[in-house]
């Protein structure tokens, strides 16, 4: 089973990981501050520089890829700090890449097996703050990175890994929560995007846990992307309801229940997927395009359908349905994990079983009164603003630069209005 052998891959390396989670044990650095040529020769304080490292990048779609680009952008907008996104593969114009092996059927990602290199390359940014988007390799060579450079180090919860361990090597929960401690343990915050993902974590044993939701760009998500048009050129008539999911094609997001879901339903129901991976939803009421990487053209695609589905049930949280409800159209999701936090009842609806009897039920309800549901949709994902979110991130971000005495005199005394 292809899928059963990519997570039993990616297992084997957390324990490889494991094998040598001792901090420092791959790290033969001298465990002091470097200084910047530039400081040495002037004197002069530069900007706080923050350094994201992550193997979830993928050149065609993930959600830790667009929180990251976000961020990027919110950073050129509203901040003093510098960013540098460090990720396996080939440098871009957005990421400083190193080398490391592709992972089969990921849709794009690769995983870094060289500790000490990607440790090495960190720290060779000089950063002040470093936030890590994984809890393998890159986990462990960002703590390196940080004992040697003296700076704080931070992770997102980014990825539900033992639920993901729980369906494919059951007998290996207990182990990879045992795992999670052992490494999460060791960082300055490990930020939550839900509340969900905080009790998550606490439940290791963890008080370094931080809810810190993620936010959507509401300039950018907008209704006024409504376009009548974007359903001609799919072909659809006025009468249809067109459903649309955007996201990875993966094993967890469950895309085969949503495509018979819209099977069963029969016409006028629609449904749209954009994105890429190994697991593309399937049938003669199911239309496919390929992930689209301008936000503008992502947007109208959203603010044009009717309503949103997820059916993914292991998420630590929702951006893409966040998104859709930032361009007031609502949404309807699986009751489980991170995707709570946004089910409200009045344009986020839970489907409380996994089923494709429950899941072709609630949308056969919400899907009719989905046009007078719009403002609510709006007004939803104006709780999750995006500026609202990064500027409590970057008062955190200061906040543990300020208890570093290495970074403190970089970090210029500055808030950020949340």
């Amino acid at each position: 089973m292809p899928d059963a052998v990519q997570i039993g891959i990616g297992f084997a390396l957390i324990v490889t990981g494991w094998s040598e989670g001792t901090l420092g044990a791959s790290n033969q650095y001298e465990e002091k501050r470097l200084v910047g040529p530039e400081e040495a020769r002037s004197g002069t304080k530069r900007s706080p520089h923050l350094l994201d490292v992550t193997m979830f990048w993928s050149p065609w779609s993930g959600g830790v890829a667009r929180y990251l680009r976000s961020k990027r952008d919110w950073i050129a907008r509203c901040s003093h700090w510098s960013h540098t996104i460090v990720a396996p593969g080939s440098s871009t114009a957005e990421t400083l890449g190193f080398a490391a092996p592709p992972l089969p059927l990921s849709g794009g990602y690769r995983f870094p097996l060289r500790r000490e290199a990607t440790a090495r390359l960190i720290a060779q940014q000089q950063p002040d703050l470093i936030e890590v988007g994984d809890p393998y390799r890159c986990a462990w060579s960002a703590l390196d990175a940080g004992r040697r450079l003296g700076v704080p180090v931070t992770a997102f919860y980014h990825s539900n890994v033992e639920s993901l361990a729980g369906i494919w090597l059951p007998g290996a929960r207990p182990v990879v929560r045992r795992y999670l401690r052992h490494l999460y343990q060791h960082f300055d915050a490990v930020f939550a995007p839900s509340q969900w993902a905080v009790d998550a974590l606490r439940s290791l044993g963890l008080d370094n846990a931080v809810f810190q939701p993620h936010g959507v760009d509401c300039n950018l998500f907008h209704p006024r992307h409504h376009d009548p048009a974007w359903r001609g050129e799919l072909g659809f008539n006025p009468a249809d309801v067109v459903l649309l999911y955007a996201g990875r094609f993966a094993p967890e997001k469950n895309l085969d229940r949503m495509a018979a879901a819209v099977d069963r339903l029969g016409p006028p129901y629609f449904l749209v997927a954009i994105g890429d991976g190994a697991r593309p939803p399937r049938g003669d009421r199911v239309r496919v395009l390929p992930f689209q990487p301008d936000a503008s053209a992502l947007a109208r695609a959203l603010a044009s359908a009717d309503v949103f589905v997820h059916t993914g049930d292991q998420e630590t949280f929702g951006l893409a349905p966040l998104e859709a409800l930032a361009c007031g159209t609502p949404v309807i999701a699986r009751a489980s994990a991170g995707l709570t936090d946004l089910i409200d009842g009045r344009a986020a609806f839970g489907v409380e079983r996994s089923d494709v009897s429950a899941l072709a039920e609630a949308i056969a309800e919400i899907a009719p009164m989905a046009a007078s549901m719009r403002v609510d949709a709006r007004a939803r994902a104006l709780e999750f603003n995006a500026d609202r979110a990064f500027a409590r991130l970057f008062n955190r971000y200061a906040a543990l630069c300020a208890s570093a005495p290495a970074v403190k005199a970089r970090v210029r005394e500055r808030s950020y209005a949340a």
